[in-house]
């Protein structure tokens, strides 16, 4: 049972200051359902005018008003002998602590922070009644106070009882405020949990799919390259097109179905983390280009003794990917060159590759680490779209960053960093 709902009082008329139609609705509206009588003014020159007319019992008023703030409006209540007990709660964002030290000065009876909850805000009518009571009963106890706040002298001439209510009113906000917060981080964490379990889901689900496809897809690429084998001497050179079609096709898919299956084992659980070895990386997977186009003029550079921490197996992925785009589209050029070596601008361990090929808009960056986005056809550039999202969110597992620098012809830098 609320420790004030007992209290009752001959005059239950409360002064709305408040610019605002729909917020003067709104407190109309509560203060009505909670047996209030109501006065809405616009702003705090209507109110004092009202004040000559009629003595309410408790005052309501916004800060931010035009002609006369809610400070300046409480001020000088405080500062007419007639008016000075009539408490007034200040509806306020207490977004600087500034506002506690102006509400000090005017003498405020207490803080109310928007957006208010309804049953706090009767909750606080009905304690500033009742402790007027008690207030008026024990005789005033005005103090002046210097306070120095960001290196400003503050003079703050307010009953002690006024002072602790304000105080205590701040304090009281903060810690709905704070249970709020608890309560939205709460709430956050299930629904990140939640989404955590669905990615895992989809994850899974490609997984599986991208397995399920695998085999049969390598079949058809085999017994495809049977029949051109085979059928060469035999069929029309019409048929021989189908069978490239169907050889190209299925080349494609079982690329698609290889990248999705590093994109989701770039998620897996657990990272290994163990010294890796970048260099010898790059020579192995540079030596396999290298076997499969032998008559390919190339001149590649890889720095010795380049090392960090990291899980073997997906940095294999990130160092596959890099390598493989810089050979890609440095292929039209007539010798490919491609730089690998450690970056010493940076404290972190850093990285770059570059290549001297086609290169890519640089406005287009953005769309660079994006699953599926390609900014090259696929007509002058076979590939999935998926390789570079796989590299980000395998350098991002390992708290690491990469991003990339071009221009259209002049070849692409991918800079990556490590721990």
């Amino acid at each position: 049972m609320d420790i004030y709902s007992h209290f009752t009082m001959q005059n239950n008329l409360i002064v709305v200051v408040e610019d605002s139609p729909v917020q003067a609705k709104k407190l109309r509206f509560l203060l009505e359902q909670n047996s209030f009588e109501v006065q809405i003014c616009v702003n705090g020159m209507e109110a004092l005018e009202f004040l000559n007319t009629k003595r309410p019992t408790l005052i309501i008023s916004d800060i931010v008003m035009p002609e006369m703030d809610g400070y300046q409006f409480c001020k000088k209540i405080k500062e007419d002998v007639n008016h000075k007990d009539i408490p007034i709660i200040l509806l306020t964002s207490l977004q600087d602590p500034l506002d506690i030290i102006k509400g000090l000065q005017a003498g405020a009876d207490n803080f109310i922070t928007k957006p208010f909850d309804e049953n706090y805000l009767i909750s606080r009518i009905q304690y500033l009644l009742a402790n007027r009571n008690i207030r008026m009963q024990s005789g005033s106890a005005e103090m002046v106070i210097e306070v120095v706040f960001r290196g400003e002298k503050y003079n703050i001439n307010s009953e002690r009882k006024q002072i602790l209510d304000l105080l205590l009113s701040v304090y009281e906000a903060a810690i709905l405020r704070n249970d709020e917060l608890i309560k939205t981080q709460a709430l956050l964490q299930t629904a990140n949990e939640d989404l955590q379990s669905t990615n895992m889901e989809l994850e899974a689900f490609a997984r599986t799919v991208s397995h399920d496809l695998r085999t049969p897809i390598h079949q058809i690429v085999g017994l495809t390259e049977i029949l051109q084998s085979e059928l060469d001497n035999i069929i029309d050179e019409e048929s021989k097109s189908f069978l490239e079609i169907i050889m190209q096709s299925a080349t494609n898919m079982a690329q698609l179905v290889e990248d999705l299956l590093k994109l989701s084992m770039s998620n897996k659980t657990n990272l290994e983390y163990s010294k890796v070895n970048l260099t010898k990386l790059a020579n192995q997977i540079v030596e396999n280009f290298k076997q499969n186009e032998p008559n390919r003029k190339v001149n590649i550079f890889i720095q010795e003794n380049m090392e960090c921490n990291g899980d073997q197996g997906l940095l294999k992925v990130v160092l596959e990917n890099l390598i493989g785009n810089a050979w890609k589209y440095s292929g039209k050029e007539d010798v490919t060159e491609i730089t690998i070596q450690r970056l010493d601008d940076f404290k972190a361990n850093s990285f770059f590759i570059k290549d001297n090929g086609v290169g890519f808009d640089i406005t287009n960056r953005h769309k660079l680490f994006n699953p599926f986005e390609r900014l090259h056809t696929k007509e002058d550039f076979p590939g999935t779209g998926v390789g570079l999202a796989t590299v980000k969110r395998i350098i991002e597992r390992h708290n690491g960053h990469i991003w990339a620098d071009s221009s259209v012809g002049n070849g692409a830098t991918f800079y990556w960093t490590l721990p």
